[in-house]
């Protein structure tokens, strides 16, 4: 059992055992990847944050370009300053999801 399932088992509480940035190469400049996820004493993943922020290509909400998260105990996606909720979905798919979109955005000098 690792430190971090093994506080969760204990508090209650789910732990964050993702955080992650990642450079990226882009069209329109640098870019980052962020990506958070916390787990459940069982090994769930309970809530996540993924983020893809390029200042390039948007500006608004702190240079998130696009992302999924689950903030306020919903999945919703972002893209350049909009939100629409999303249908719940394992957390593996939400990840290909979001690195298919990425792979795109990358490309792309402009929205």
């Amino acid at each position: 059992m690792t430190a971090a399932r093994k506080k969760a088992v204990q508090s209650g509480k789910p732990v964050k055992v993702t955080d992650e940035i990642a450079i990226l190469r882009c069209a329109a400049g640098e870019g980052l990847i962020r990506e958070e996820m916390w787990e459940d004493a069982e090994g769930n993943v309970v809530r996540y944050n993924l983020a893809f922020i390029n200042f390039h290509l948007y500006s608004g909400d702190n240079g998130r370009v696009f992302g999924y998260d689950t903030a306020h105990g919903q999945p919703h996606r972002h893209f350049a300053g909009t939100k629409e909720i999303i249908e719940p979905a394992p957390y593996s798919t939400i990840y290909d999801l979001f690195i298919t979109e990425v792979e795109k955005l990358r490309r792309r000098r402009e929205l």
